[in-house]
């Protein structure tokens, strides 16, 4: 079980999730390409999972009995090269890096670049059957103390590919009770809103219609958020989903909640607004937490 979250804790993962927002930018800006709105709306959870909630080892990445993260989203990357970085499997200089010729960070997840790295992702929808299979396997390997959480995006819930997935996996019921996803539900995709593109709707009883237990949460409150893991880790009868409801581009004004965001790196001039925005942000977290 996830230990709970003390203030000291909760306030240093907040102070870390900005860090890591601000070095997204930097890497972004420095790559002149990649996404911007999808890792900055998933910074707090992706802090939360390294530094909080995954049992794993950077010194030890290929460790047997470490907890396994399946990006399926791969092109939110930024943000777990990042988190990655912070957390110690490479060294923070090289995610200036970020998707430039010969560089171990590609524009996309590759699973042998990288340590810490579970899978190479891409084509969208394929992830949480990478992770229903690494779960099952763990079962018959006997790693009781092992989980698998698998980060999914709303968008790629148009495929029918990860439909297939989600039925599958509440047919194994408990067989699948250390299987936990969660979906960055921000509402947009590259050529808009979800529901004017192809709605989703309603996400929660689709799920818990296939058998899945089905929790929603703010993904921008962290306490929150483990606190609904910890809700995952006892269930024993069928695998959860938590719904994080987030805000993509989150921290900073004038990407929050826009859909052109989706795809695209800022300029110099738009990185240092944006570095401007989450360095107040920063001063405001640790002035609310002393």
């Amino acid at each position: 079980m996830t230990t709970p979250l003390h203030e000291k804790k909760l306030k240093f993962l907040e102070e870390m999730a900005n860090t890591i927002r601000e070095d997204v930018i930097k890497a972004l800006v420095e790559a002149k390409s990649g996404h911007s709105a999808g890792p900055l709306g998933m910074a707090d959870i992706f802090t939360a999972m390294y530094f909080h909630v995954l049992n794993h080892d950077p010194k030890k990445p290929d460790w047997p009995d470490r907890d396994r993260l399946v990006l399926s989203n791969g092109h939110i990357c930024p943000v777990l090269y990042t988190t990655l970085a912070h957390a110690g499997y490479f060294p923070v200089e090289e995610l200036m890096t970020l998707r430039k010729l010969n560089s171990r960070l590609q524009g996309h997840p590759h699973r042998k670049a990288l340590p810490g790295l579970e899978t190479t992702s891409g084509p969208l929808g394929s992830g949480l059957s990478q992770a229903i299979g690494m779960a099952l396997a763990l079962r018959l390997d006997n790693k009781k103390n092992s989980r698998v959480y698998c980060l999914t995006s709303d968008g790629e819930h148009q495929e029918g590919n990860i439909w297939e997935a989600i039925m599958f996996a509440g047919k194994q019921g408990s067989k699948l009770n250390r299987l936990t996803a969660i979906m960055d539900r921000n509402n947009i995709q590259i050529d808009g809103f979800t529901e004017q593109v192809m709605p989703l709707e309603p996400l929660r009883e689709k799920y818990e219609s296939f058998g899945w237990h089905v929790i929603d949460v703010n993904g921008h409150d962290i306490a929150e958020f483990v606190a609904a893991v910890n809700e995952a880790q006892a269930i024993y009868e069928k695998p959860t989903m938590i719904i994080a409801h987030t805000i993509p581009g989150k921290g900073v004004s004038f990407m929050e909640n826009d859909f052109t965001w989706h795809g695209k790196p800022p300029s110099p001039e738009e990185a240092k607004r944006a570095l401007h925005e989450l360095r107040t942000l920063r001063g405001q977290i640790m002035s609310e937490h002393e």
